[in-house]
């Protein structure tokens, strides 16, 4: 009985921890701006880069980090008593990415989780989670493809996971995560089909400057 109710609470935290914009999360709470104000996409990374730098990104990152690791962390907790932990972190994994992918809050638009997957498969294990994130980081890398590098991660969950993991059901989670993914990837893959789909810019921008009084 009390698995059903550890299942139920950690499944509900950790949808609603995904459901939460880590955008909005940290405009109010550590940059004290509205982040949106610098664009979408490409514009925006490249904006952002320029007003915060670096240090900005690792801010950004340490904010979705811990707010990704919340619902993680208490999942491993509740389950721990039985043996289970991994078991705990996997179905907070699934639920948090759910509710990074299709948000309630918002219509259940949301956004493509590339972080979110590296970071929950880092907390089901370690090997697991160092390797989504390089599938993700090197496709998007040489695609500029964002949501091409989430399909990358995707797939080493899904493949990885069977080697690496040792529960039955954390394997069966992990490979559900995946799934979403793809699922949730679908009208990016028709928007690169058609040419649509924006890229990302890793081009130093530097057309503000010509905005500058001399």
């Amino acid at each position: 009985m009390k698995y059903w109710i550890f299942s139920i609470l950690t499944a509900a935290i950790a949808y609603l921890f995904g459901s939460l914009s880590t955008m909005l999360i940290a405009s109010r709470f550590v940059f004290r701006t509205n982040l949106r104000r610098l664009g979408r996409g490409s514009a925006w990374l490249s904006n952002f880069r320029r007003v915060y730098g670096v240090k900005g990104f690792i801010k950004l990152a340490l904010v979705e980090l811990v707010k990704d690791a919340v619902p993680m962390i208490l999942g491993g907790i509740l389950f721990s008593s039985g043996g289970n932990a991994e078991v705990g972190r996997a179905l907070a994994f699934f639920c948090l990415i759910l509710g990074r992918m299709f948000p309630s809050m918002y219509g259940f638009q949301g956004g493509y989780a590339t972080a979110a997957i590296g970071i929950g498969a880092m907390f089901v294990s370690a090997s697991l989670g160092a390797a989504v994130l390089l599938a993700a980081a090197l496709v998007s890398v040489l695609t500029r493809y964002l949501s091409l590098g989430t399909l990358a991660g995707a797939v080493a969950l899904a493949a990885i996971g069977v080697l690496v993991v040792d529960s039955d059901l954390a394997v069966k989670l992990c490979f559900f995560v995946a799934v979403l993914a793809v699922v949730r990837m679908i009208p990016a893959i028709s928007r690169i089909a058609s040419g649509k789909e924006p890229r990302l810019n890793f081009v130093k921008d530097i057309s503000y400057k010509f905005d500058e009084k001399i």
